[in-house]
C-alpha cells in the first residue's frame, strides 16, 4: 500500500502532467497570433521592457527543450517556439524571458534554485546506484540513508522550482498583453499551455517527495 500511494500515484499523475502539456502544446502550436511576432521578437520585447538587453537569444534543438541559462545569459528558444508565432509559442518565450527578469531583479528564490543546481546534479548520480541496488540486492541502511539523502536535496529543488516557474509564468501572461503582442482574448491559449506546463513542475516535487517519503518508511 505504502508503494502505490507515494511512488505509483505520483508516477501516474507525473504521466498525466505530460500528456496535458504535450496536448495543450500540440494544440496552441498551430493557433497563429494575430499580430504574427515570433516568439523569439516576443522574448526581445518583454525583456527589453525590463531594460535587459545583454541576454542572447539562440535557437536550439528538440521540442519543449527551451530554457534561460543565468550563468551564460543566454536564452534558448526550441525551433517552433523561436521562429513560430503561434499562442503556445509566445507564451513559452515570454516564460522564458520572465527568467531573466527574475535574475535581472535578484528574484530570491531563483537564486536558491541556482545554487542548488550544483548539488542537485551531484545527488541525481546516484540515483541508478539506488533503484538498481534497492532493486537487485534489497534496501539496506545504506541504499535507505543515500536514498534519504539523494531525495531529501531533489525534494527541496523542486519545492524551490514551484515559485520560479509559476512567477516566471504571471509575468509572461502580464507582460504579453500589456506590451500588446497578444489580445486579451488570445490569452487563454497562452494560460492553457502554461498552466499545463506547471502541473509538471507540480508532478516532479510530488514525485520526489513520495520517493523521500518510501524512504523514510523504511528505517
Amino acid at each position: 500500500m505504502t508503494l502505490i500511494v507515494l511512488i505509483l500515484i505520483p508516477m501516474a499523475v507525473g504521466l498525466w502532467a505530460q500528456m496535458k502539456v504535450k496536448s495543450a502544446y500540440g494544440k496552441y502550436v498551430q493557433v497563429p497570433s494575430r499580430g504574427r511576432i515570433t516568439g523569439r521578437e516576443a522574448a526581445r520585447a518583454v525583456m527589453e521592457s525590463a531594460g535587459i538587453h545583454d541576454v542572447e537569444i539562440v535557437q536550439c534543438h528538440g521540442e519543449l527543450t527551451d530554457h534561460y541559462d543565468p550563468t551564460n545569459k543566454r536564452l534558448a528558444l526550441s525551433e517552433a517556439n523561436y521562429r513560430g508565432c503561434s499562442l503556445a509559442a509566445l507564451g513559452v518565450a515570454a516564460h522564458e524571458a520572465g527568467h531573466a527578469i527574475q535574475h535581472k531583479q535578484e528574484y530570491a528564490p531563483l537564486g536558491l534554485r541556482m545554487k542548488l543546481v550544483p548539488i542537485t546534479g551531484f545527488a541525481s548520480q546516484f540515483l541508478p546506484i539506488i533503484m538498481f541496488g534497492g532493486f537487485f540486492f534489497g534496501y539496506g541502511p545504506i541504499t535507505i540513508n543515500l536514498g534519504i539523502l539523494v531525495y531529501l536535496v531533489l525534494t527541496v529543488f523542486q519545492l524551490v522550482t514551484l515559485p520560479v516557474e509559476f512567477d516566471a509564468s504571471k509575468r509572461a501572461k502580464a507582460q504579453l498583453v500589456g506590451l500588446g503582442i497578444i489580445d486579451q482574448d488570445e490569452l487563454v491559449g497562452v494560460n492553457k499551455t502554461l498552466d499545463a506546463a506547471a502541473y509538471t513542475y507540480v508532478a516532479a516535487f510530488v514525485s520526489s517527495l513520495g520517493w523521500l517519503l518510501y524512504f523514510l518508511s523504511k528505517r
